[in-house]
């Protein structure tokens, strides 16, 4: 079956950093986009860095220049690692992977940066 796992999330201060990583498994994961969501308290889900099967990354305006989207087709993974961290970045991170309309969540991993 299906699963896509994240984990990583942690409590950390400002301007530090953390690595996220999320294993898939159950789907052909190279021919699948694969996505970072977040969700802060009484906020909408918002997409915070994408990577295609192809290799084309892009991010939200918000974590440009600090968050790095990268993956490993081998091993069926994606990571996430965001440097820089500021309050604002607390929320709850989820992996999601898409194709062909198609989308599987992970159940999610609580960042939380301390001021």
């Amino acid at each position: 079956q299906v699963q896509v796992v994240e984990s990583g999330g942690g409590l950390v201060q400002s301007g530090g950093s953390l690595r996220l990583s999320c294993a898939a498994s159950g789907f052909t994961f190279s021919g699948y986009a694969m996505n970072w969501y977040r969700q802060a308290p009484g906020k909408q889900r918002e997409l915070v860095a994408l990577i295609t099967s192809a290799g084309w990354t892009n991010y939200a305006d918000s974590v440009k220049g600090r968050f790095t989207i990268s993956r490993d087709n081998a091993e069926n993974r994606v990571y996430l690692q965001m440097n820089s961290l500021i309050p604002e970045d607390t929320a709850v991170y989820y992996c999601a992977a898409g194709a062909g309309g198609r989308v599987y969540w992970g159940q999610g991993t609580q960042v939380t940066v301390s001021s």
